[in-house]
């Protein structure tokens, strides 16, 4: 394996601290969401900053299966919206993630086959394979 890029992010306090990236764009506080007892506030939390990683590099990981296929499709129009769940199961506390994945212009069958392509080569999707639910939807224009 050969790492090609790596980021530094430090998170203080916990779920009600901050987080800081090493150069900056990350810097800012986080707040517990009243239903799961906190104070809610105007911070971020684990569970948006993970569903703003994952959709992005899923994203990316459906833009690379469209090139790598010679398939044209419309880069900046492009969206994946994560939902990512926190839960309490038997074991403990568990994640859940729904990737609702708009590819416009393409058909049902091209954009089933990009999204289960991207499922397979994304490394966010890698990580949480058979740790956490994961259900992929394809929204397509009306």
């Amino acid at each position: 394996m050969k790492t090609l890029y790596e980021a530094t992010t430090e998170a203080v306090g916990g779920r009600a601290g901050y987080v800081k990236s090493e150069n900056g764009p990350i810097d800012f506080n986080l707040s517990v969401p009243k239903s799961m007892g906190g104070a809610g506030g105007d911070g971020a939390n684990p569970e948006q900053l993970f569903g703003a990683a994952y959709a992005a590099c899923f994203g990316g990981a459906i833009q690379a299966i469209a090139k790598q296929q010679g398939l044209d499709i419309d880069d900046a129009a492009l969206s994946v919206t994560a939902v990512i769940g926190f839960c309490k199961d038997d074991d403990g506390f568990c994640l859940e993630a729904t990737l609702d994945c708009y590819i416009p212009g393409v058909d049902l069958e091209t954009g089933e086959q990009l999204v289960e392509s991207a499922h397979e080569v994304c490394p966010f999707s890698k990580a949480t394979r058979d740790n956490i639910t994961v259900t992929l939807n394809l929204l397509l224009d009306e």
